[in-house]
């Protein structure tokens, strides 16, 4: 497995391209927005001239790294040699239906389609193709060059031989998979964002501010980053989406979304990638603290 194709040069989408190329593997990365790929593979650039000045890499590697990847906004000539796709789209459903749907039909046969979905369903994904057994997660965390580890989700259909490649290939790349099976949220996402939901109730109702809540948690659960500053971190839009499709997958109370959190995204408050949420980063990237309005 040596040509990976990125779909989507977000976050997460450059994220994936730099580890890739890193590795070794000759990676192309697709973004059918002209800005939006030139963004990310500018990303990709920065975020090595980082790692070059803490000295983690030499200025080879760069070279290297930069050398492997290559930016196109015409998937179907991007994937024609590919062998295995990684989409990194926006987390909607219908958009990852549709962008499967198109895979699906201009891949070569053996080609594997992964998706670095964070909560939906890999056996819905897979059901829009006609290779359900050669459809997987891959959910990478963010940032994805540094953080370890990568979920790999088998759908129903998977394949023993899939998952087994995807869970050497993450080993090549230097991360710890873990496989999960296909349920909404998985693993991460589904301990993780009651917590951050749970949080910000705690800030709807008034218990506590926002960097009182924060350090409750970073002093007294160790955690490396209080739960409303990771929140911002994730992007309020992105929690939202999540909860949601854990609370329409399982019916539970327990997963609706704070209405809080509901009106902040519909105000645009996203966090880190508006320059406000529970902080405010418009002046710099130190989080400062905002007054965030809230009642109940």
């Amino acid at each position: 497995m040596k040509n990976i194709v990125v779909i989507g040069a977000g976050t997460m989408g450059n994220g994936i391209a730099h580890t890739f190329a890193q590795c070794g593997f000759k990676v192309q990365l697709i973004d059918i927005n002209e800005t939006s790929l030139k963004k990310g593979l500018d990303t990709i650039s920065k975020n090595l001239d980082r790692m070059l000045a803490k000295e983690k890499i030499s200025e080879a590697d760069k070279t290297n790294t930069l050398a492997n990847i290559s930016g196109s906004t015409n998937i179907e000539e991007g994937v024609k040699n590919a062998d295995l796709v990684v989409e990194a789209a926006t987390e909607n459903v219908d958009l990852k239906l549709k962008i499967f749907k198109q895979l699906d039909d201009i891949c070569a046969e053996n080609t594997i389609l992964a998706t670095n979905t964070s909560s939906i369903s890999i056996t819905e994904i897979a059901a829009v193709t006609n290779r359900p057994g050669k459809v997987i997660g891959m959910h990478f965390m963010n940032p994805v060059p540094i953080m370890k580890l990568v979920e790999v989700i088998r759908g129903y259909n998977t394949t023993d031989a899939i998952t087994n490649t995807i869970m050497e290939l993450s080993k090549s790349l230097g991360k710890v998979p873990v496989e999960v099976n296909d349920y909404p949220g998985f693993v991460a996402n589904r301990i993780l964002m009651p917590m951050l939901n749970e949080s910000i109730e705690t800030l709807y109702n008034g218990v506590a501010g926002v960097e009182e809540i924060d350090t409750v948690m970073k002093l007294g659960m160790a955690h490396l980053m209080g739960p409303l500053q990771l929140a911002d971190f994730i992007g309020l839009d992105v929690c939202l989406s999540i909860l949601n499709v854990m609370y329409n997958g399982f019916k539970n109370p327990k997963y609706a979304p704070c209405p809080l959190l509901v009106n902040m995204v519909k105000a645009g408050k996203l966090g880190v990638k508006s320059g406000e949420g529970f902080y405010d980063y418009s002046e710099s990237r130190k989080a400062k603290k905002v007054a965030v309005q809230f009642s109940k």
